[in-house]
């Protein structure tokens, strides 16, 4: 029997109610498809570092190295500044284990109740593919004269060639991928060249050249400023989007809002080399505000274990756990609030639960 490692980080908030959910429902297809999960659980998170001043242990990147992937559920707490928390763990992992491509998916899955009035689960279906590990989140710049009247903060932004070019290729071959299946196979890219004069336009010239290494793939680009406005206005016109660090991070939080909630919304660190395992990881982050009260939505920590699965070379497993996803929210009494719902998440899981394995719910 094949089995696999994942190093499993439930971290901060919701993330430590929906990732177990998440598990239970790999297991569940695993056992369908004959083959095994081994979790290996750490407990890498704000409460870790307000118990030994870290957010993981200082081998904690050789720790998880040699997994077949990383599980992560969200990080993030009131009292630890963001920028610690993130650049404690989160941007560590995506940087020394090379996992320069962030794929999320954009889907209206039925039973979902898109904000905007009169649009279908086949009008909003895309993929954001942002850049991860250069861009706009650079370690370069500082702050000087801190505290006086001329006090300044200056952050640089790095985009390299070699960086471009393959997040771009990599977004044109999803592209190619898709339109294999039935899909439009285009690309947008996001820019802001018309205001950023130097690592916009570089921008453009590299997307220009990745298009011509790509004939087959048509495509579009659009000002950051005008493309949020046209994720909500036409969101249909949308197959591959990708954009730089900072950009991708917005569209792809933009982008599940408009197909109905960021609970729904998964994500993926790819390392495309698979030179170090890639790490998997729900968008809505560990939510505070709702954290402790049960009524987290576990969609997307479920979503987020098909996409590794799907990595992993279960592709009918992980095509199982988006069905049974589907199928649980068809039914209003197993959504939760933030899908305009009353369930809590034990009831969501189980309603998926009960997909996977082929009961109705409730039985």
């Amino acid at each position: 029997m094949t089995r696999y490692s994942i190093a499993t980080i439930p971290g901060d908030g919701i993330g430590t109610e929906v990732i177990p959910v998440g598990q239970r429902a790999a297991d569940a297809v695993a056992a369908k498809f004959g083959f095994a999960i081994d979790w290996q659980v750490f407990d890498w998170s704000c409460q870790r570092y307000a118990e030994t001043g870290s957010m993981m242990p200082k081998d904690g990147i050789d720790r998880v190295r040699d997994h077949d992937a990383i599980y992560l559920g969200a990080v993030g707490w009131p009292g630890v500044p963001d920028h610690v928390s993130l650049w404690g763990l989160l941007i560590p992992l995506r940087r020394q284990l090379d996992q320069w491509a962030n794929v999320r998916p954009v889907r209206l899955l039925k039973g979902v109740q898109s904000p905007l009035a009169g649009r279908s689960p086949e009008e909003i279906d895309f993929v954001v593919v942002r850049e991860n590990v250069e861009g706009e989140y650079s370690e370069i710049g500082g702050r000087l004269y801190r505290g006086t009247d001329q006090e300044m903060a200056v952050q640089e932004a790095v985009f390299t060639r070699r960086g471009t070019d393959r997040i771009m290729d990599y977004a044109f071959q999803i592209a190619s991928k898709r339109k294999a299946s039935g899909y439009r196979g285009h690309v947008t890219s996001a820019t802001k060249s018309n205001g950023i004069m130097h690592s916009m336009p570089f921008w453009d010239e590299r997307f220009e050249a990745a298009s011509q290494r790509h004939p087959d793939i048509a495509t579009s680009k659009y000002h950051i400023d005008i493309l949020t406005a046209h994720f909500v206005l036409h969101p249909d016109w949308f197959d591959v989007v990708v954009g730089s660090n900072l950009f991708g991070d917005i569209l792809s939080d933009l982008g599940p809002a408009v197909a109905g909630s960021i609970g729904i919304a998964p994500a993926a660190n790819i390392n495309p080399d698979r030179t170090a395992p890639s790490m998997f990881e729900p968008v809505h982050g560990s939510a505070p505000d709702i954290a402790g009260k049960g009524i987290a939505n576990p969609v997307a920590a479920v979503w987020t274990a098909a996409m590794m699965l799907d990595h992993l070379g279960q592709a009918e497993a992980a095509t199982l756990l988006e069905q049974a996803i589907e199928t649980s929210l068809v039914n209003a009494s197993t959504r939760t609030p933030d899908l305009g719902g009353s369930a809590t998440t034990a009831v969501a899981e189980t309603a998926i639960l009960d997909a996977i394995n082929g009961r109705k719910a409730g039985t």
